[in-house]
């Protein structure tokens, strides 16, 4: 699911904004809103590693990956690229640890202190549409499935079916009522009336 053209990078910039309830990216935007600055700035990494390889690409994308790691590590978020699809929306700044072999899928939300990472020799896969609470530790080589919402401060060691809600440590399923109502880009289209 990485991006693979210049059309794809520009799908992924447009979903990240509509999924971080941002109507255009403006220089306001860019001075107050930290969080989609680093989005903007890892897009940009991910298209200039996988699709400019050129001298100047590959210069491009060190200035990128230096820029990404500074504002990441101001912010708290350690996100690799090529992790996320389309619609990532990082909630609030602040420890968002994602190890570089998780996979996820698009429009997924994230809220502050979450970890994504390694376990017994596997890493996560996360479907689309997830929302992630604060404090929600992810780890080992499981699989989420699409829809699901994962609440705050759960520990998720073992496989969630789609369209469900966790909870818990470890987490359960505790409703089948999933995130529908929690990804503004799911809102934003229309599927639900609830406000984030």
């Amino acid at each position: 699911m990485p991006i693979r053209n210049k059309k794809e990078y520009r799908e992924y910039l447009r979903s990240d904004l509509a999924n971080s309830n941002v109507a255009k990216w403006t220089c306001y935007e860019w001075m107050k809103n930290d969080t989609m600055r680093f989005q903007r700035i890892l897009r940009g990494l991910e298209y200039h590693l996988n699709c400019k390889r050129s001298l100047p690409g590959r210069l491009w994308s060190g200035y990128l990956r230096w820029r990404r790691v500074r504002l990441g590590g101001r912010l708290g978020i350690s996100i690799a690229p090529n992790c996320f699809g389309p619609g990532l929306s990082i909630a609030h700044p602040g420890t968002i640890v994602v190890n570089d072999e998780a996979v996820i899928g698009k429009n997924c939300r994230l809220h502050t202190c979450v970890n994504i990472g390694y376990h017994n020799g596997g890493v996560p896969r996360i479907g689309d549409n997830v929302y992630i609470g604060p404090g929600a530790k992810i780890y080992g080589g499981i699989t989420i499935g699409d829809n699901v919402a994962i609440g705050a401060n759960a520990v998720v060691c073992d496989d969630v079916p789609s369209n469900v809600t966790v909870a818990g440590v470890p987490a359960r399923i505790v409703s089948e009522k999933g995130s529908q109502e929690l990804i503004p880009a799911l809102i934003k289209a229309g599927k639900y009336t609830h406000r984030v």
